[in-house]
């Protein structure tokens, strides 16, 4: 287990892992592997469970702090955990009938139940106030209700029974998670495809799209409308310094779709000729503003400025649950000035024999750009069309209160 998360943990460093789909992807399909060869004691497995994620989840976070993606699934991850272990407990509680509103402080768990933690037996508890279903109530039958015990078969088959009782919880919890994560991977692997699908309803004939980047979720989304016979020219700015709006308008040609590349600078000269603009996203905050590619933000300005609509696209496990001014966010990282500029051409600026003893010209390559949700006309997730101001309650649904720092707890 080690060497599979030192092995990714070195791929995030060196920055071989590029991508929010790709990362979120092989971070979920990581802690997977951990959960199945993680070893769970005899009580409070989920809490053990979800402290030896939080030391997995807290390397990985350092490894690439820019890629927020590896934080979001690592907080997805730990709150399945936490889901999956009220959801077994609540079982549990049901078959021994335990009284959410009980007074009596002498109330304890059976031995056979001792793995299950205190908050969740709480949380389970509490949904014992809703009124059970004909179909609950026989299917939640206790089993020694149903097949009375007898003391003839002695202290030790009753110690076996307990003992494969618990296993049978660690296996049970260990299964369900896994198959949580599981769902998770494959909701991942399938976002394009369930935003493309949305595409229809948003472009309409002869409208004309402005777009940035090199986006998949974009390149899926426009085709998909291509293929339900919407007939649309799309503006592609071409994202200097990486030109990544070339690669993306060979890939839309190659589609059928009328292109036109722009330059950067020309984005405010041709909005007004433009419908709706339509971005991908490297990360959603939980205000509903937006980490994208350099560049972004003026795009948005202009759009505002023109009272074009700005559509942003975005998969789930690129929401997170942090604001921009949390310490732990770190919004931007610098690129090499290789990109911009000739190193032989200008060595004579760069170079550190002046007097001052620093060059007299500095170059600043940032990556990303920073767009307030209040630019922001929608967005378009896998779950639908939300509004920036709804953002924050959609994250609420993925992550816990408890993960948003990702930290394993200091033991004095």
């Amino acid at each position: 287990m080690n060497a599979l998360v030192n092995e990714f943990i070195i791929k995030l460093k060196k920055r071989k892992i590029e991508g929010s789909k790709t990362t979120a992807k092989l971070t979920a399909e990581v802690l997977r592997s951990c959960i199945s060869q993680q070893r769970l004691p005899q009580t409070n497995q989920a809490d053990a469970l979800i402290d030896a994620i939080r030391g997995i989840g807290e390397k990985l976070i350092a490894a690439n702090p820019v890629e927020l993606a590896v934080g979001n699934i690592v907080r997805r991850v730990l709150n399945i955990i936490r889901e999956e272990d009220v959801s077994l407990t609540a079982a549990a509680v049901g078959g021994l009938g335990i009284s959410a509103g009980s007074d009596d402080e002498d109330d304890v768990l059976p031995d056979d139940h001792q793995g299950l933690s205190a908050a969740a037996v709480a949380a389970a508890a509490r949904n014992t106030l809703r009124p059970p279903s004909l179909q609950t109530l026989l299917e939640d039958i206790p089993q020694s209700t149903a097949v009375p015990r007898t003391s003839s078969s002695g202290g030790d088959s009753e110690g076996k029974s307990k003992s494969a009782d618990k296993n049978s919880t660690s296996k049970k919890l260990k299964h369900n998670v896994i198959e949580a994560v599981n769902e998770l991977i494959q909701d991942i692997a399938t976002c394009h495809e369930q935003i493309a699908e949305q595409a229809v309803e948003h472009i309409h004939h002869n409208e004309v799209i402005l777009t940035l980047g090199n986006s998949r979720t974009v390149m899926e989304f426009l085709c998909a409308a291509k293929e339900k016979k919407r007939s649309f020219r799309v503006f592609v700015a071409e994202g200097a310094p990486r030109y990544q709006g070339h690669a993306l308008a060979k890939e839309l040609v190659a589609r059928g779709l009328q292109t036109t590349v722009i330059t950067d600078s020309a984005v405010f000269a041709v909005i007004s000729r433009v419908n709706m603009v339509v971005v991908g996203a490297h990360t959603v905050m939980a205000n509903g503003g937006v980490i994208a590619p350099v560049g972004m933000n003026m795009v948005a300005l202009a759009a505002q400025r023109h009272a074009v609509p700005f559509v942003v696209l975005a998969g789930t496990h690129k929401l997170c649950p942090l604001y921009p001014h949390n310490p732990e966010v770190l919004l931007n990282e610098l690129k090499s000035p290789a990109e911009l500029l000739d190193f032989g051409e200008f060595s004579d600026c760069l170079d550190f024999g002046s007097s001052s003893g620093s060059p007299l010209l500095h170059v600043v390559n940032p990556a990303f750009d920073y767009v307030p949700p209040n630019l922001v006309s929608l967005f378009i997730t896998d779950t639908g069309g939300h509004n920036a101001s709804f953002m924050y309650r959609l994250i609420a649904d993925y992550y816990s209160a408890d993960d948003i720092v990702v930290k394993q707890k200091s033991i004095s």
